[in-house]
C-alpha cells in the first residue's frame, strides 16, 4: 500500500511547475542566446557554425566551418548533457577549442538556452 501511495505522489508532483521547468523556457532561452548571436545563428552566414539542428549533431562536423582539431577529434555528440557542460565552460569541456566564450554558470539559464536550441533544431 505504501509504494502505491508514493507512486501517486510522484505522478502528482510531475505536473507541478518545479518539474515543468526542467524542460526549459524557450522564450527565456532565446533571451539567453543573445550573446551567442555575435558569432552564431540558425542560417549559413554566421562567424561561427550554424546552430540549426545542433542538438543531436556530432561536434565539429558542420560543413564549411574550420573547427579546431580538439573539437573535431572530441568524439562528442551535442546531446543535452554535453551541451550543458560545453555551455558552462567550453575550455574545460574541450581543451584546445577555439570558441571565445566564458560560459554560463546559471543552471536555469542553461536549461532555457538548451530548450531554445532544441526548438531551432
Amino acid at each position: 500500500m505504501r509504494s502505491a501511495t508514493f507512486g501517486a505522489i510522484v505522478v502528482a508532483l510531475m505536473g507541478t511547475p518545479a518539474f515543468a521547468q526542467d524542460a526549459g523556457d524557450v522564450a527565456a532561452g532565446e533571451k539567453a542566446f543573445a550573446p551567442c548571436k555575435a558569432c552564431h545563428n540558425f542560417q549559413k552566414n554566421g562567424v561561427g557554425p550554424d546552430l540549426k539542428g545542433v542538438v543531436g549533431r556530432k561536434a565539429g562536423t558542420y560543413e564549411g566551418y574550420a573547427y579546431s582539431a580538439a573539437l573535431k577529434n572530441s568524439g562528442l555528440t551535442w546531446d543535452e548533457a554535453n551541451l550543458r557542460e560545453w555551455l558552462k565552460n567550453p575550455k574545460a569541456k574541450v581543451p584546445g577549442n577555439k570558441m571565445i566564450f566564458q560560459g554560463i554558470n546559471d543552471d536555469k539559464k542553461l536549461t532555457d538556452l538548451i530548450a531554445y536550441l532544441k526548438s531551432q533544431s
